[in-house]
């Protein structure tokens, strides 16, 4: 199995993030350029369109990126505060052709000062109605960053529910 990890604008994937990850599956976690190429997903898509992906996940502007991304490749995502609706740095957000509604478990923080989580409760309300099934984690704690214990409880929760579909 085959993880695609997208770090957020001012991150990168940490040693211990990608040790629980790695728990789960090889992870791919591409160092992006989000300030200076406005075409990151677009490259990503390309990058990585003929490996064996089997889940997208992201943080804030990684969230974002892995949200189209996780429809272009058709594979279930999960999201941490993802920058879905207001980014600091504009990005080009390409047309897929094989893009489709998915799966995406999606957590928020209630704390989060950097992505407004109302905005992107908005968004998803949006994504409901045109058949994107995700499961909404509403952490109140949480602040944009995600403390290592959260994102491991996470993605548990992400893959038991994976085991259970599948």
């Amino acid at each position: 199995m085959t993880i695609l990890y997208l770090h957020g604008l001012e991150s990168k994937l940490n040693a211990s993030k990608r040790a629980i990850l790695e728990s789960y599956g090889a992870v791919i976690a591409p160092d992006l350029d989000y300030k200076n190429n406005l075409d990151t997903i677009q490259q990503t898509y390309v990058n990585y369109k003929s490996e064996a992906i089997d889940y997208v996940m992201g943080s804030s502007m990684g969230g974002f990126a892995a949200y189209h991304l996780g429809l272009a490749f058709n594979k279930p995502v999960l999201l941490f505060n993802p920058a879905l609706v207001k980014r600091s740095v504009p990005q080009n957000i390409p047309k897929f052709e094989a893009a489709s509604s998915g799966f995406g478990q999606v957590v928020l923080g209630g704390n989060d000062t950097v992505v407004d989580p109302s905005d992107t409760l908005t968004f998803l309300g949006q994504q409901l109605k045109l058949g994107f099934d995700y499961h909404l984690h509403l952490r109140a704690e949480m602040s944009h960053r995600t403390p290592l214990e959260l994102f491991e409880e996470e993605v548990k929760l992400f893959f038991d529910y994976q085991k259970i579909v599948r």
